[in-house]
């Protein structure tokens, strides 16, 4: 299957910007609007055009709407892939920011993929609707602790559509059409480093962090020890689960913010794994 994608994304992306070099976002953000639009969707997983029924010649839905966008200013090195069901929607179904780092590599800034249809939970916003910033200024806990019991993880809104293993080798073959080797992430919350790993990133730092809030959560391990029942983030039990790990440091159990890891994902996958036979 990863063959094909990868033939499949390396024809196409050779038709549209021809044999030039074009080896970085801003490169790509020369071309036409256009071209940049059919070349940016190429990392949409094909799934998300089927969900929506999104024609790929004209990034429409079944009424006509368009509802593919992509943002990617000349002088920029950034590029914005933006899908939604319906124009206007609060939530994109699949959105992707991608940049240039300055050691030439490519970054996924971010990336988020949302079930339309499933329920929303305004863990984006506190009670007043000022935005939390993935609760890095403010939170909003009974919005919290309702996505954590609906089995949601920190970050989200709704519930995803499992295709990020779809993802994985669109970016991987995107950037090697680009004559690039990897691509960076930084992972916004534990769970995504632990899946991350799971699809073959390995790290350029934080291993060893990942590392010790493993042995943490360890009976006898100072996070299990944490783990008190003094919020609904820190029940007995959640060192278990990487969501329920995940819970747990974005409440703060860490005495630190989640922050320094790195990760890439080059041409071959690694093998790394710091939560051994975990459960999600």
């Amino acid at each position: 299957m990863e063959g094909t994608a990868s033939f499949d994304l390396a024809r196409e992306f050779r038709r549209l910007v021809g044999d030039a070099g074009h080896h970085s976002i801003h490169d790509l953000n020369q071309l036409e609007d256009n071209t940049k639009l059919r070349l940016y969707s190429l990392l949409v997983p094909a799934k998300i055009y089927d969900l929506l029924g999104i024609d790929r010649e004209t990034f429409s839905n079944s009424d006509g709407e368009r509802v593919v966008e992509v943002k990617a200013p000349p002088r920029e090195t950034f590029a914005i892939i933006e899908v939604r069901e319906h124009p206007g929607d609060q939530d994109c179904v699949f959105f992707l920011e991608i940049e240039d780092t300055a050691f030439f590599k490519i970054d996924i800034n971010f990336l988020i993929v949302n079930d339309p249809r499933s329920p929303r939970f305004n863990t984006d916003v506190d009670e007043a609707g000022r935005r939390t910033k993935f609760a890095t200024v403010r939170r909003n806990i009974p919005e919290e602790v309702r996505a954590m019991e609906a089995g949601l993880a920190p970050g989200q809104v709704r519930r995803g559509l499992r295709v990020f293993k779809d993802f994985v080798p669109l970016a991987r073959d995107f950037v090697a059409a680009m004559g690039q080797d990897m691509v960076v992430a930084e992972p916004l919350a534990y769970n995504n480093a632990i899946i991350f790993e799971s699809y073959g990133f390995n790290y350029i730092r934080g291993r060893r962090k990942m590392e010790e809030i493993h042995a943490g959560f360890q009976p006898g391990g100072e996070l299990h020890a944490r783990l008190d029942g003094s919020t609904p983030f820190r029940l007995p039990g959640m060192e278990k689960t990487v969501r329920g790990r995940a819970w747990a440091i974005h409440d703060g159990i860490l005495g630190e913010p989640w922050r320094g890891i790195e990760m890439y994902r080059a041409r071959e996958p690694a093998n790394v794994c710091t939560f051994p036979g975990w459960v999600y």
